[in-house]
């Protein structure tokens, strides 16, 4: 199965027309959706309960985990330890994940989470702090993906049954990753599109707010008949395929959505019904 959606449901004016219930909306147009407000604060269940009662049965999310728990900078009020963090973030998401709609965890880490033996052993903690849930994992450091590390970091997230992201973005010098389209769990593929503005990405001018213009990007059709194609063998590889799309600064993103599931032909059953703009 191949699921394609976007980040987040709340930025997308194309495909809204009740500013009311922009998630009701967003579902009547794609199977999943990758949570990111999960980055900035963990949900109370009341929250997701809200969520899930909003979503068909069959709709998936894609959970962005705390920032805390993938070492970025806490917030000055954060003083919770970090074993307790992972405690509620888990106990929090356990209605997502008894629905059957959690597809899985994003442990997104930052640039500077390098390929050294602490942070190798910080995954292995996270595995057993998280315990077996799906948990996919996105390096931001290049050094994982080096000629030395490469097929060791890949072996490693296998056996710990972690989920590879496949990145796509800009190749820039020092602040880019790879394009590796390997998989390392047989249950699930994620294939995450940030755009590719290498001006954005390199983030040298200051006049600009790098997080609105770094995924200013529309996919051509030839990159998307590419994307079409690294699809198809994760799909070959993997029983399911998630194709997020984050080039969302300019609004692309749903466009781009829409146009590579028609490029694979793929019709999805079970979306929430489309509201009428009567108007």
């Amino acid at each position: 199965m191949i699921q394609i959606g976007l980040t987040g449901w709340s930025d997308h004016p194309s495909i809204t027309t009740n500013p009311q219930n922009k998630l009701g909306d967003y579902a009547a147009h794609f199977p999943i959706v990758e949570l990111d407000s999960s980055f900035y604060a963990i949900p109370s269940q009341e929250r997701i309960q809200h969520w899930l009662k909003n979503t068909p049965e069959t709709f998936q999310f894609i959970v962005k985990a705390y920032g805390p728990l993938t070492q970025h900078a806490r917030r000055p009020d954060e003083t919770t330890p970090l074993k307790q963090l992972f405690h509620i973030f888990r106990t929090n998401f356990l209605p997502l994940l008894k629905s059957g709609k959690l597809n899985s965890y994003l442990f997104q880490f930052p640039p500077y989470f390098t390929c050294v033996k602490e942070n190798v052993s910080y995954l292995r903690n996270i595995r057993s702090l998280m315990g077996d849930v799906p948990i996919a994992v996105e390096f931001r450091h290049t050094s994982w993906f080096s000629p030395d590390y490469q097929p060791e970091t890949l072996k490693f997230l296998q056996k710990y049954g972690f989920i590879h992201v496949v990145v796509d973005q800009p190749q820039t010098p020092h602040n880019s990753v790879p394009f590796v389209a390997s998989v390392t769990n047989p249950k699930q593929a994620f294939l995450r599109l940030h755009g590719r503005n290498y001006e954005g990405w390199l983030g040298q001018d200051e006049s600009k707010d790098w997080r609105e213009y770094r995924t200013l990007y529309n996919y051509s059709e030839t990159e998307l008949l590419t994307l079409k194609a690294t699809t198809l063998s994760l799909a070959k590889q993997a029983k399911n395929v998630a194709v997020i799309f984050n080039n969302n600064s300019g609004g692309h993103a749903s466009g781009n959505a829409k146009h590579l599931q028609s490029l694979l032909g793929i019709t999805y059953e079970g979306l929430a019904p489309r509201q009428l703009d009567l108007f």
